[in-house]
């Protein structure tokens, strides 16, 4: 199909869907591997409890929207919420994060948060663990979101440090202050006694230091997953490892992270925007490292163009592009209809399309036709 014209980027999805669906079992008998029986939550969570129960590897979604328009497209995320609802991604322990950052969590409502869980919920809430991200201006507005989440059914939340005054997103110092998230992250969590997975980030520093890091895990027992983009990964694994009140998951962001957390023992599983275009390899890869002790065909995998891949979207010599990429090649693998996120967010110029349409291709990966390319960029030669 990469070379194949289609008659609508519908029917791609719709094709994609149905060959997952069909060769979910059959891909994973070609593995030898053995299913770990993951599924849905297997008792009701109680705070602070220490449990592996939501050690999933989560996809942290996008939101399509309608192409030419930002409406959310209902019809395109069920089709999108089916793919990652097959049993070869969720029998290996794969699970779905809705409204994440990569999901545009800034820039949605409350209603349409909740209306994109009650469709992963629909789709996949039997299957596997679906966490809601929660983000508004003010705390009060978090709570009220998170409760709607909450009574809409989800498994857990993921929460994300403040926005808003220069203080919180630029200034705010998280070790001499950890309060500023801290309190935040109780007054949810407490309110709503749901597993909270966290995404350590903001104020002075890109990542959050360790510091920072064990103080907030200690301060808020309902926590139960780490999402790995600390400067110094193994550090903050180590730390975690060593952890004595409960288990908190070690959950890798990035993809070039992933096989090396195999390797070092600290592989909880992820919260990634990676699984967005390269599912297959991704996962065969993790498999490969993980439960078939094949080292050698996992690095294969990731050799073979994939980490090239992850690197070109992570990359930040042009600027940060991280979630407009993520976005722009998931188009590109047709599981979407329309490339670009809700404004004032950064649309990538045609020359990065390209860029990304060729290093899906040298990953072995299937991708839209040019013609459907020229629908959201006319100019492609």
């Amino acid at each position: 199909m990469s070379e194949k014209s289609v008659e609508s980027v519908e029917s791609t999805i719709e094709r994609r869907s149905f060959l997952q669906y069909a060769g979910g079992a059959v891909v994973a008998g070609a593995t030898g591997f053995s299913a770990p029986g993951f599924a849905a939550p297997s008792s009701a969570y109680v705070p602070g409890a220490s449990t592996t129960e939501y050690d999933r590897m989560y996809v942290a979604s996008v939101t399509p929207y309608k192409p030419g328009t930002e409406d959310i497209d209902e019809v395109a995320f069920r089709n999108y919420m089916r793919y990652w609802a097959q049993p070869k991604f969720v029998d290996a322990g794969g699970a779905i994060l809705v409204s994440p950052e990569a999901g545009e969590a800034f820039y949605t409502t409350p209603s349409e948060k909740v209306r994109l869980a009650e469709i992963a919920l629909e789709e996949a809430g039997d299957k596997t663990i679906v966490f809601s991200g929660v983000m508004q201006t003010t705390t009060k507005a978090c709570l009220e979101e998170a409760k709607a989440l909450k009574a809409a059914g989800v498994h857990g939340l993921f929460l994300m440090p403040p926005i808003g005054t220069i203080d919180i997103v630029a200034a705010w110092d998280p070790n001499k202050n950890p309060e500023v998230w801290i309190d935040q992250l109780r007054t949810i969590a407490d309110a709503l006694e749901l597993p909270v997975i966290i995404h350590p980030t903001g104020g002075m520093y890109f990542a959050m230091p360790l510091e920072a890091g064990m103080k907030i895990v200690d301060a808020v027992p309902q926590i139960v997953g780490y999402k790995m983009i600390t400067a110094d990964t193994e550090a903050m694994a180590k730390a975690l490892r060593a952890y004595k009140k409960r288990h908190v998951g070690i959950l890798l962001a990035g993809a070039a992270a992933m096989h090396p957390a195999i390797l070092g023992g600290y592989f909880d599983g992820t919260v990634s925007g990676s699984w967005n275009y390269a599912m297959e390899p991704n996962l065969e890869a993790i498999v490969a490292a993980r439960d078939e002790n094949d080292l050698a065909k996992a690095e294969r995998i990731w050799g073979d163009g994939l980490l090239d891949l992850h690197r070109a979207v992570t990359n930040r010599d042009k600027g940060y592009r991280l979630h407009s990429a993520y976005k722009i090649c998931t188009w590109l693998r047709g599981l979407i209809p329309d490339p670009f996120l809700r404004a004032p967010q950064r649309r990538l110029p045609l020359a990065e399309v390209v860029e990304f349409r060729d290093l899906i291709k040298a990953a072995k990966l299937e991708v839209i036709s040019d013609d459907h390319i020229r629908k959201a960029y006319p100019n492609l030669a």
